[in-house]
């Protein structure tokens, strides 16, 4: 286990390493800078090290001075294309890009895990898998990973999985949480294409309308939630764009609605995309026009192991104390990537508070805000947490195996 004081000796160089990937952030799945960046600081470790093909990904291996499994850390290392306001002096110098989710001190963190670790090499009893993934935003950058073979890279396959998000509002500085089962919710993206046939404004009898289907459906996509979805295990459907037309007395050919399906099972995550389906086909056909559904299922449900959970959640307090540390009264409604690890393999997702003293957590400026702001502080603590993850871990399954040899 590690605490905040191993950590100190490296902060200064993980904020600067932090400051550096802020000012420059880099979008999606080609982060060429940042991944020189990160490469320059693992030189030196004794790590076995792999970039990616499909994307500019960094894997590095580190192996333990005694025998036992693998585990995984992740941090993802991508922006957003978000304008930066946050008005600190190392704010972007790239328009329209920003580190806007804390993507800058996970990555800053992962490499202070990395040098934390190999320190001790010799006392692991296993090995670690550090997994700097790009295209965390929508791109899928973790399923890329997987399919380069990411959970493979030790040889047999990581046993655990862990990964540590910042907050930018809700949590002060340095509290932790998580909680098993869902974490965040599954992410759909619906496109939907109405088409009728267009007319003047005076003569609707003489087209074919999209217009007030479209209206129809929107108010509909709520009643598939109320009236099909378990109050107890929820959906939320937000129609975010509809748009037809271009002047008042023309009647439109066709019309879009772009809809975010947001799920907290698997259960519901089937039934709410059938939901919608029929719905928005009954509503065509009453209206006579046609419609096309482009539903794409971006993100799973991202889902703990219960017993991973309750591991993280004993190790987050024995590193940062029993006050900074509890259990997530439920699931939050964003969605993530790691999602894809978790489906393949046990493990926890936690989060990490990074609002600056003085801020009120419940008003600051949430993640992917332009005003959004993480404390420079989170950056040790995220190295030392994900340390503390791995080595526990690979000890845990040592004293499991002596236990079991005992026996």
């Amino acid at each position: 286990m590690f605490s905040s004081l191993d950590a100190l000796p490296l902060a200064d160089r993980l904020i600067s390493l932090r400051h550096a990937l802020h000012r420059a952030p880099e979008l999606g799945l080609d982060l060429p800078n940042t991944q020189a960046k990160v490469l320059a600081a693992l030189a030196g470790l004794p790590l076995e090290i792999t970039t990616g093909t499909a994307l500019t990904s960094v894997t590095a291996v580190l192996r333990g001075g005694r025998p036992g499994p693998a585990v995984l850390l992740r941090g993802d290392m991508d922006a957003l294309p978000v304008q930066e306001e946050s008005g600190i002096p190392y704010a972007s110098e790239l328009p329209g890009r920003m580190h806007a989710c804390g993507h800058d001190i996970h990555t800053a963190g992962l490499v202070g895990a990395a040098h934390l670790l190999a320190g001790r090499r010799e006392e692991l009893a296993g090995d670690v898998v550090f997994m700097f993934q790009p295209g965390e935003e929508g791109q899928g950058g973790a399923k890329l990973m997987i399919d380069e073979g990411v959970l493979d890279a030790a040889g047999p396959r990581v046993v655990a999985a862990y990964a540590v998000h910042v907050a930018a509002t809700t949590l002060p500085l340095g509290l932790t949480a998580t909680r098993a089962g869902t974490v965040l919710a599954a992410s759909d993206t619906v496109t939907v294409t109405v088409t009728g046939h267009g007319g003047h404004g005076s003569s609707p009898h003489l087209a074919v309308d999209p217009v007030p289907a479209l209206c129809e459906m929107v108010t509909a996509l709520q009643s598939v939630v109320t009236r099909t979805i378990d109050a107890f295990d929820p959906a939320v459907v937000t129609v975010g764009s509809i748009h037809a037309g271009s002047a008042a007395n023309v009647i439109p050919e066709s019309g879009t609605l772009q809809i975010t399906v947001r799920s907290f099972s698997a259960a519901t995550h089937r039934a709410i995309r059938g939901g919608i389906e029929r719905a928005l086909r009954g509503i065509a056909d009453a209206h006579g026009v046609r419609v096309e559904i482009d539903y794409q299922e971006n993100y799973p449900v991202t889902t703990n192991d219960a017993t991973e959970a309750d591991f993280a959640l004993r190790t987050a307090r024995e590193s940062f104390g029993e006050q900074r540390v509890f259990v997530a009264p439920r699931p939050m409604a964003g969605s993530e990537d790691f999602s894809f690890v978790l489906d393949e393999v046990p493990g926890a997702y936690l989060m990490l508070g990074a609002v600056p003293p003085g801020t009120d957590p419940s008003t600051a400026p949430m993640n992917h805000a332009p005003q959004a702001v993480f404390d420079d502080r989170a950056v040790p603590e995220a190295a030392v947490l994900l340390a503390s993850l791995a080595a526990n871990r690979l000890e845990l399954a040592a004293n499991r195996l002596k236990k079991e040899a005992g026996a």
